[in-house]
């Protein structure tokens, strides 16, 4: 199930992305093609952008292909990293869940506000920032249950 729900999140990000790369493609066309460019490209090539980048840190790109600064970690005992995992993950997820409440009332509030070329409600713009802190709680949570068992703790030499 959790592997399936994986795919169709792949599957979402490279559409997304695709999508993008085409309507990007379009709108160096149209401009420099043609000379008449399209006000609609502009407009959902910047939707598409947020969208790709939030739904992919949110479902797709794993926790460890993130960007991180390990070079405290490596230098610390099997305990402390423990504690530093633990720690950090309480501070995102917490951080993440008292977020969301704030953060769903105004993305539902913009539901009343459309994009000026397509008419998009902003509520369907903003969305994917929901799901990101949603999905920062369960990896949090995710990461401290894996801390409490030992799972996940030793040094990483990244390249």
């Amino acid at each position: 199930m959790l592997r399936r729900l994986q795919q169709a999140a792949n599957l979402l990000g490279g559409g997304l992305f695709l999508t993008l790369f085409i309507v990007f493609i379009i709108q160096i066309t149209a401009r420099f093609g043609f000379n008449k460019p399209l006000p609609w490209t502009d407009e959902a090539a910047v939707i598409l952008y947020v969208w790709v980048i939030l739904w992919g840190a949110a479902a797709v790109v794993p926790e460890r292909e993130h960007v991180v600064f390990d070079l405290l970690w490596n230098s610390v005992n099997y305990r402390s990293r423990q504690v530093m995992r633990i720690a950090g993950s309480l501070l995102i997820g917490g951080l993440s869940a008292a977020a969301i409440p704030a953060s769903w009332d105004y993305v539902h509030f913009m539901a009343r506000e459309g994009s000026p070329v397509l008419g998009v409600s902003f509520m369907w713009i903003f969305m994917p920032f929901v799901f990101l802190l949603i999905a920062l709680v369960i990896r949090s949570a995710w990461a401290i249950g894996n801390a409490v068992r030992g799972i996940g703790l030793e040094a990483e030499l990244r390249i």
